[in-house]
């Protein structure tokens, strides 16, 4: 491990215990990066998705933790990847790659089922605004 890579350790090493919100379904979002994974630019031929699959968790998993912007939470991303990186054969430069792709893909499925949460109120509020007020009223 580099002295940088030990630097973002050391920072993390007092973080509280992780808790995601419920946006993110990790069985989900493993299953989808398994499909896919072999297919993202940065995909190297000669790793298997064992090396990604570390990377990957942790950008969906450190979007429902951290939310907000990836740029404010990609230190302490890149910390947690180096935790639980094993066996993985990605470079942390690689890793970042992966942990970004799966970061944007949680922050898509979160913003999109936000969106499907709040359709039938807009919808209601189309098509029958007095009952819409009422609800919004309630």
């Amino acid at each position: 491990m580099s002295a940088y890579e030990q630097d973002f350790w050391a920072e993390q090493a007092d973080e509280p215990e992780v808790r995601i919100d419920g946006r993110i379904d990790a069985q989900v979002q493993d299953a989808y990066w398994q499909s896919v994974y072999w297919g993202e630019p940065y995909y190297r031929q000669d790793c298997s998705y064992e090396d990604y699959a570390p990377a990957y968790c942790v950008g969906y998993i450190g979007f429902a933790q951290y939310g907000g912007r990836f740029q404010d939470a990609e230190k302490c991303l890149c910390a947690n990847w180096l935790r639980i990186k094993g066996d993985s054969r990605l470079t942390l430069d690689e890793a970042v790659q992966a942990i970004r792709a799966a970061w944007d893909h949680a922050e898509t499925v979160a913003s999109a089922r936000e969106d499907e949460q709040a359709a039938p109120v807009e919808l209601l509020a189309a098509h029958r605004p007095a009952m819409a007020r009422q609800l919004a009223a309630a």
